[in-house]
Protein backbone atom coordinates (compact mmCIF):
# COMPACT_ATOMS: atom_id res chain seq x y z
CA UNK A 1 0.00 0.00 0.00
CA UNK A 2 1.14 3.41 -1.09
CA UNK A 3 1.47 5.92 2.02
CA UNK A 4 -0.58 9.22 1.27
CA UNK A 5 0.76 12.56 1.00
CA UNK A 6 0.47 14.56 4.39
CA UNK A 7 -2.60 16.87 3.03
CA UNK A 8 -4.49 13.47 1.43
CA UNK A 9 -3.50 11.62 5.15
CA UNK A 10 -5.45 14.68 6.67
CA UNK A 11 -8.74 14.80 3.99
CA UNK A 12 -8.66 10.73 3.61
CA UNK A 13 -11.88 9.68 4.11
CA UNK A 14 -11.59 6.84 6.64
CA UNK A 15 -8.99 6.03 8.99
CA UNK A 16 -5.41 5.82 8.63
CA UNK A 17 -2.62 2.93 9.12
CA UNK A 18 0.95 4.08 10.31
CA UNK A 19 3.86 2.10 9.05
CA UNK A 20 3.92 0.16 12.33
CA UNK A 21 0.14 -1.11 12.65
CA UNK A 22 -1.04 1.22 14.46
CA UNK A 23 -5.16 2.22 13.59
CA UNK A 24 -4.82 6.29 13.81
CA UNK A 25 -7.51 8.99 13.45
CA UNK A 26 -6.48 11.87 11.12
CA UNK A 27 -8.19 14.30 13.71
CA UNK A 28 -5.58 13.39 16.48
CA UNK A 29 -2.96 13.78 13.70
CA UNK A 30 -4.39 17.25 12.92
CA UNK A 31 -4.73 18.65 16.71
CA UNK A 32 -1.25 17.20 17.97
CA UNK A 33 0.42 19.02 14.99
CA UNK A 34 2.67 15.69 14.81
CA UNK A 35 4.86 14.66 11.41
CA UNK A 36 2.42 12.81 9.25
CA UNK A 37 4.34 10.90 7.31
CA UNK A 38 3.96 6.90 6.04
CA UNK A 39 -0.04 6.88 7.01
CA UNK A 40 -1.64 4.89 4.54
CA UNK A 41 -5.54 4.56 4.22
CA UNK A 42 -7.00 1.52 6.91
CA UNK A 43 -9.42 0.70 4.00
CA UNK A 44 -7.03 -1.08 2.35
CA UNK A 45 -6.53 -3.65 5.45
CA UNK A 46 -8.90 -6.88 4.41
CA UNK A 47 -10.53 -6.85 7.29
CA UNK A 48 -12.16 -3.00 7.36
CA UNK A 49 -15.45 -2.34 5.99
CA UNK A 50 -15.61 1.19 4.56
CA UNK A 51 -18.47 2.34 3.11
CA UNK A 52 -16.83 5.20 1.11
CA UNK A 53 -13.96 3.27 -0.29
CA UNK A 54 -16.29 -0.05 -0.92
CA UNK A 55 -20.26 0.09 -0.37
CA UNK A 56 -21.28 -2.86 1.68
CA UNK A 57 -24.38 -4.76 3.45
CA UNK A 58 -24.25 -6.15 6.82
CA UNK A 59 -26.58 -9.35 7.43
CA UNK A 60 -26.53 -8.10 11.33
CA UNK A 61 -28.90 -11.38 12.32
CA UNK A 62 -25.37 -12.97 11.90
CA UNK A 63 -23.25 -10.38 13.46
CA UNK A 64 -22.36 -10.70 17.48
CA UNK A 65 -19.63 -8.23 17.54
CA UNK A 66 -19.23 -4.92 15.91
CA UNK A 67 -16.28 -3.05 16.54
CA UNK A 68 -16.41 0.93 14.50
CA UNK A 69 -13.25 2.79 14.06
CA UNK A 70 -13.61 6.22 14.60
CA UNK A 71 -16.88 6.69 15.36
CA UNK A 72 -18.90 8.74 15.44
CA UNK A 73 -17.20 11.78 14.72
CA UNK A 74 -15.76 14.84 17.05
CA UNK A 75 -18.82 17.00 17.64
CA UNK A 76 -21.94 16.72 19.49
CA UNK A 77 -24.28 16.40 17.01
CA UNK A 78 -22.52 13.85 14.55
CA UNK A 79 -21.78 12.12 17.49
CA UNK A 80 -26.13 12.17 18.51
CA UNK A 81 -27.32 10.76 14.94
CA UNK A 82 -24.37 8.40 14.89
CA UNK A 83 -25.06 6.98 18.16
CA UNK A 84 -28.97 7.49 16.99
CA UNK A 85 -28.09 4.93 13.89
CA UNK A 86 -26.48 2.06 16.51
CA UNK A 87 -29.50 2.45 18.84
CA UNK A 88 -31.67 1.50 15.73
CA UNK A 89 -29.78 -1.31 14.69
CA UNK A 90 -29.50 -2.69 18.55
CA UNK A 91 -33.48 -1.94 18.77
CA UNK A 92 -33.55 -4.80 16.01
CA UNK A 93 -30.85 -6.74 17.35
CA UNK A 94 -30.64 -6.09 21.42
CA UNK A 95 -28.01 -8.80 21.80
CA UNK A 96 -25.84 -6.90 19.37
CA UNK A 97 -21.98 -5.40 21.07
CA UNK A 98 -20.70 -2.27 19.66
CA UNK A 99 -17.08 -1.26 20.69
CA UNK A 100 -16.51 2.30 19.63
CA UNK A 101 -12.48 3.54 18.43
CA UNK A 102 -12.38 7.15 19.59
CA UNK A 103 -9.76 9.68 18.43
CA UNK A 104 -7.36 10.54 21.91
CA UNK A 105 -7.88 14.19 20.94
CA UNK A 106 -11.70 15.11 20.47
CA UNK A 107 -13.21 17.32 22.57
CA UNK A 108 -14.10 16.55 26.19
CA UNK A 109 -17.76 17.34 25.82
CA UNK A 110 -18.19 15.01 22.63
CA UNK A 111 -16.77 12.33 24.50
CA UNK A 112 -19.00 12.85 27.65
CA UNK A 113 -21.71 11.93 25.25
CA UNK A 114 -20.09 8.15 24.59
CA UNK A 115 -19.85 8.26 28.34
CA UNK A 116 -23.66 8.71 28.65
CA UNK A 117 -24.68 6.36 26.39
CA UNK A 118 -24.51 3.67 28.76
CA UNK A 119 -26.08 0.04 26.99
CA UNK A 120 -25.61 1.68 23.31
CA UNK A 121 -22.17 0.73 23.69
CA UNK A 122 -20.20 -2.21 25.01
CA UNK A 123 -16.82 -0.75 24.75
CA UNK A 124 -14.86 2.38 24.44
CA UNK A 125 -11.66 2.29 23.06
CA UNK A 126 -9.22 5.10 22.47
CA UNK A 127 -7.36 5.16 19.57
CA UNK A 128 -4.43 4.66 18.21
CA UNK A 129 -4.30 1.06 18.80
CA UNK A 130 -2.66 -1.98 16.80
CA UNK A 131 -4.89 -3.65 13.84
CA UNK A 132 -3.87 -6.40 15.69
CA UNK A 133 -5.77 -6.18 18.75
CA UNK A 134 -9.05 -5.86 15.95
CA UNK A 135 -10.78 -9.65 17.79
CA UNK A 136 -10.74 -12.03 15.52
CA UNK A 137 -14.84 -12.56 15.61
CA UNK A 138 -15.43 -9.38 15.08
CA UNK A 139 -17.05 -7.39 12.07
CA UNK A 140 -14.86 -4.18 12.25
CA UNK A 141 -16.03 -0.74 10.15
CA UNK A 142 -14.72 2.40 9.31
CA UNK A 143 -16.17 5.78 9.18
CA UNK A 144 -13.27 8.10 10.24
CA UNK A 145 -13.06 11.22 8.86
CA UNK A 146 -16.58 11.60 7.64
CA UNK A 147 -17.04 14.70 6.85
CA UNK A 148 -14.51 13.93 3.74
CA UNK A 149 -16.93 11.67 2.35
CA UNK A 150 -18.92 12.69 -0.92
CA UNK A 151 -22.25 10.76 0.63
CA UNK A 152 -22.12 13.16 3.87
CA UNK A 153 -22.98 16.14 2.03
CA UNK A 154 -25.93 14.74 -0.02
CA UNK A 155 -27.93 12.34 2.23
CA UNK A 156 -29.44 13.14 5.38
CA UNK A 157 -26.98 12.71 7.99
CA UNK A 158 -28.96 9.39 9.65
CA UNK A 159 -29.06 7.49 6.66
CA UNK A 160 -25.74 8.47 5.98
CA UNK A 161 -24.25 6.72 9.25
CA UNK A 162 -26.94 3.96 8.55
CA UNK A 163 -25.64 3.23 5.43
CA UNK A 164 -22.19 3.86 6.56
CA UNK A 165 -22.83 0.57 9.28
CA UNK A 166 -24.00 -1.21 6.51
CA UNK A 167 -28.11 -0.94 6.90
CA UNK A 168 -30.37 0.31 3.85
CA UNK A 169 -31.80 3.17 5.46
CA UNK A 170 -35.24 3.03 3.70
CA UNK A 171 -35.91 -0.09 6.04
CA UNK A 172 -35.73 1.80 9.45
CA UNK A 173 -38.69 3.53 10.61
CA UNK A 174 -38.23 7.64 11.02
CA UNK A 175 -39.04 7.43 14.75
CA UNK A 176 -36.09 5.49 14.80
CA UNK A 177 -34.32 8.19 13.31
CA UNK A 178 -35.21 10.83 15.88
CA UNK A 179 -32.80 10.43 18.97
CA UNK A 180 -35.48 9.00 20.75
CA UNK A 181 -32.39 6.65 22.81
CA UNK A 182 -31.58 10.34 24.25
CA UNK A 183 -34.65 10.29 26.46
CA UNK A 184 -33.03 6.92 28.07
CA UNK A 185 -30.45 8.00 29.56
CA UNK A 186 -29.61 9.35 33.37
CA UNK A 187 -29.39 13.29 33.37
CA UNK A 188 -28.92 15.44 36.14
CA UNK A 189 -31.70 17.92 37.54
CA UNK A 190 -31.83 21.36 36.03
CA UNK A 191 -30.62 24.01 38.01
CA UNK A 192 -33.54 24.73 41.22
CA UNK A 193 -34.49 27.83 39.58
CA UNK A 194 -36.20 26.41 36.81
CA UNK A 195 -37.37 23.16 38.36
CA UNK A 196 -40.84 24.73 38.40
CA UNK A 197 -40.60 27.49 36.32
CA UNK A 198 -41.50 27.58 32.77
CA UNK A 199 -38.64 28.66 30.36
CA UNK A 200 -37.70 28.38 26.55
CA UNK A 201 -34.18 28.46 25.63
CA UNK A 202 -32.18 30.03 22.96
CA UNK A 203 -29.04 28.19 21.41
CA UNK A 204 -27.32 30.16 18.83
CA UNK A 205 -24.29 29.46 18.35
CA UNK A 206 -23.02 26.48 16.44
CA UNK A 207 -19.78 24.91 16.05
CA UNK A 208 -18.67 27.30 13.55
CA UNK A 209 -19.95 31.41 13.06
CA UNK A 210 -21.02 30.45 9.06
CA UNK A 211 -24.10 28.03 10.78
CA UNK A 212 -24.61 30.77 13.95
CA UNK A 213 -27.24 33.26 14.67
CA UNK A 214 -25.36 36.14 14.47
CA UNK A 215 -24.88 38.09 17.41
CA UNK A 216 -26.34 41.60 16.24
CA UNK A 217 -29.78 39.62 15.89
CA UNK A 218 -30.25 37.79 19.02
CA UNK A 219 -31.49 39.78 21.36
CA UNK A 220 -34.11 40.72 18.50
CA UNK A 221 -35.24 36.91 18.58
CA UNK A 222 -35.42 37.29 22.65
CA UNK A 223 -37.69 39.93 22.16
CA UNK A 224 -40.12 37.94 19.60
CA UNK A 225 -39.66 34.83 21.95
CA UNK A 226 -40.76 37.11 24.85
CA UNK A 227 -43.78 37.89 23.04
CA UNK A 228 -44.70 35.12 22.10
CA UNK A 229 -44.84 33.30 25.10
CA UNK A 230 -43.98 35.13 27.77
CA UNK A 231 -41.67 32.86 29.61
CA UNK A 232 -38.09 33.60 30.75
CA UNK A 233 -35.74 33.11 27.60
CA UNK A 234 -32.48 30.92 28.68
CA UNK A 235 -29.51 30.84 26.63
CA UNK A 236 -25.67 30.09 26.45
CA UNK A 237 -23.48 33.15 26.37
CA UNK A 238 -24.28 36.90 26.66
CA UNK A 239 -26.84 38.46 24.75
CA UNK A 240 -27.50 42.20 25.33
CA UNK A 241 -31.85 41.94 26.58
CA UNK A 242 -33.08 42.77 30.15
CA UNK A 243 -34.95 39.49 30.22
CA UNK A 244 -32.68 36.87 29.02
CA UNK A 245 -31.09 34.85 31.39
CA UNK A 246 -27.37 33.51 30.50
CA UNK A 247 -27.03 29.61 31.67
CA UNK A 248 -24.13 29.24 30.45
CA UNK A 249 -22.50 28.43 34.01
CA UNK A 250 -24.93 25.95 34.81
CA UNK A 251 -24.44 23.95 31.91
CA UNK A 252 -21.12 22.85 33.07
CA UNK A 253 -20.45 19.23 31.36
CA UNK A 254 -23.22 18.09 28.62
CA UNK A 255 -25.30 15.99 31.10
CA UNK A 256 -26.47 19.40 31.98
CA UNK A 257 -26.56 20.92 29.13
CA UNK A 258 -28.71 18.30 27.46
CA UNK A 259 -30.97 18.63 30.87
CA UNK A 260 -31.53 21.90 29.91
CA UNK A 261 -32.78 21.40 26.34
CA UNK A 262 -34.81 18.74 27.91
CA UNK A 263 -36.90 20.93 30.37
CA UNK A 264 -37.03 23.67 27.89
CA UNK A 265 -40.96 24.27 26.33
CA UNK A 266 -39.63 25.32 23.12
CA UNK A 267 -36.07 25.79 21.76
CA UNK A 268 -34.71 28.52 18.94
CA UNK A 269 -31.54 27.26 17.51
CA UNK A 270 -29.45 27.03 14.39
CA UNK A 271 -27.96 23.99 12.70
CA UNK A 272 -26.04 22.59 15.73
CA UNK A 273 -26.00 19.95 18.29
CA UNK A 274 -29.18 21.63 20.07
CA UNK A 275 -31.40 20.76 17.09
CA UNK A 276 -30.88 16.99 17.93
CA UNK A 277 -31.16 16.81 21.44
CA UNK A 278 -34.36 18.86 21.19
CA UNK A 279 -35.89 16.03 18.60
CA UNK A 280 -34.77 13.27 21.30
CA UNK A 281 -36.49 15.06 24.23
CA UNK A 282 -39.68 16.17 21.65
CA UNK A 283 -39.38 19.56 22.47
CA UNK A 284 -40.86 22.20 20.23
CA UNK A 285 -38.34 23.94 18.16
CA UNK A 286 -37.70 26.52 15.53
CA UNK A 287 -34.28 25.87 13.46
CA UNK A 288 -32.26 28.24 11.01
CA UNK A 289 -30.61 26.28 8.22
CA UNK A 290 -27.92 28.75 6.23
CA UNK A 291 -25.47 26.26 4.38
CA UNK A 292 -27.20 23.16 4.64
CA UNK A 293 -30.31 22.02 3.53
CA UNK A 294 -32.86 21.67 6.57
CA UNK A 295 -33.74 18.14 5.40
CA UNK A 296 -30.30 16.74 5.40
CA UNK A 297 -30.41 16.96 8.86
CA UNK A 298 -34.40 17.53 10.62
CA UNK A 299 -36.74 15.20 8.18
CA UNK A 300 -37.38 12.94 11.18
CA UNK A 301 -38.07 15.30 13.42
CA UNK A 302 -41.92 16.17 13.44
CA UNK A 303 -41.86 18.74 16.03
CA UNK A 304 -39.02 20.86 14.41
CA UNK A 305 -40.12 23.96 12.30
CA UNK A 306 -36.90 24.45 10.02
CA UNK A 307 -36.12 28.13 8.86
CA UNK A 308 -33.97 27.62 5.52
CA UNK A 309 -32.08 31.39 4.50
CA UNK A 310 -31.32 31.59 0.88
CA UNK A 311 -27.91 31.49 0.94
CA UNK A 312 -27.11 29.54 -2.59
CA UNK A 313 -23.50 30.84 -2.67
CA UNK A 314 -22.87 28.74 0.71
CA UNK A 315 -24.76 26.21 0.27
CA UNK A 316 -22.79 22.72 0.95
CA UNK A 317 -19.90 24.73 3.07
CA UNK A 318 -19.78 22.96 6.56
CA UNK A 319 -17.43 25.89 8.67
CA UNK A 320 -16.66 29.43 7.63
CA UNK A 321 -15.32 32.42 9.34
CA UNK A 322 -14.45 34.41 6.66
CA UNK A 323 -15.54 37.88 6.58
CA UNK A 324 -17.20 37.71 3.20
CA UNK A 325 -19.05 34.76 4.21
CA UNK A 326 -20.31 35.65 7.58
CA UNK A 327 -21.62 39.23 6.17
CA UNK A 328 -24.09 36.96 3.58
CA UNK A 329 -25.16 35.30 6.19
CA UNK A 330 -25.91 38.34 8.77
CA UNK A 331 -27.52 39.97 5.61
CA UNK A 332 -29.66 37.04 5.23
CA UNK A 333 -31.25 36.28 9.16
CA UNK A 334 -31.95 40.38 9.53
CA UNK A 335 -34.06 39.49 6.20
CA UNK A 336 -35.45 36.59 8.20
CA UNK A 337 -36.56 38.47 11.44
CA UNK A 338 -38.39 40.99 9.64
CA UNK A 339 -40.89 38.21 8.24
CA UNK A 340 -43.21 36.00 11.10
CA UNK A 341 -41.35 33.00 12.16
CA UNK A 342 -42.90 29.59 12.94
CA UNK A 343 -43.59 30.08 16.90
CA UNK A 344 -45.91 27.00 17.52
CA UNK A 345 -48.41 27.15 20.17
CA UNK A 346 -47.08 25.30 23.42
CA UNK A 347 -48.96 22.53 24.93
Amino acid sequence: MTALSPADALTYPGSLLSADGLLVASYDLEEGGDEIEGYRAAAHHPRILNASACPFTIDYRAASAIHVLNGMGVTLGDSIIGLTAISAIKSAFPDLRFSLYRPARAPEYVQELYALAGDLLSNIITLPCSHHELPDEATVIDVGNHLFWPDFTTLPMIDFFLGALGVDASGVQPQEKANQWLADISLPAVPRKWQNQPYVLLCSTASTPVRSIPQHIRADLVERLIERYDLPVLGFGPVNHARYIDVLPESRDTAHFLALVRGARFVMTCDTAAVHVAAGFNVPTTAFFTTIAPELRVRDYPACHAVKLELPQLRGIHASNRDRDIAMVEQAFSAVIREALPLPDLA
